[in-house]
């Protein structure tokens, strides 16, 4: 019988090219960070403070969806793809969706 040589064996990331490991990271964390910049902006109440909330339900309605979102993002902001592929179409994706993501959080702004 042959033993396993500990040469053969790879690491689960290492078949993934380092550019493309940093350039999806940058662009998947850039993109969903600009997209939870936007939810909280979009989602804050009408009035100046967080405490007028309670005085329209459609502000505390929207702060709650706000919240919900922002969590979910921060969730995924934490999961990153898994192949070399899920970095691949962070690439391309981010590459067309961050300018188009800056763009809108200036016009909202």
């Amino acid at each position: 019988m042959t033993e396993p040589n500990s040469n053969d064996t790879k690491l689960p990331g290492s078949e993934i090219p380092a550019g493309l490991r940093i350039a999806g990271t940058l662009l998947r964390g850039a993109f969903l960070c600009v997209l939870g910049i936007m939810t909280v902006r979009v989602t804050m109440p009408e009035k100046e403070t967080l405490f007028t909330a309670y005085a329209k339900w459609g502000d505390l309605v929207r702060m709650a969806l706000g919240l919900a979102v922002c969590v979910w993002l921060v969730t995924q902001l934490f999961k990153g793809p898994k192949t070399a592929n899920g970095y691949r179409v962070w690439l391309f994706f981010g590459l067309a969706a961050v300018p188009f993501a800056v763009i809108c959080l200036v016009a909202i702004w």
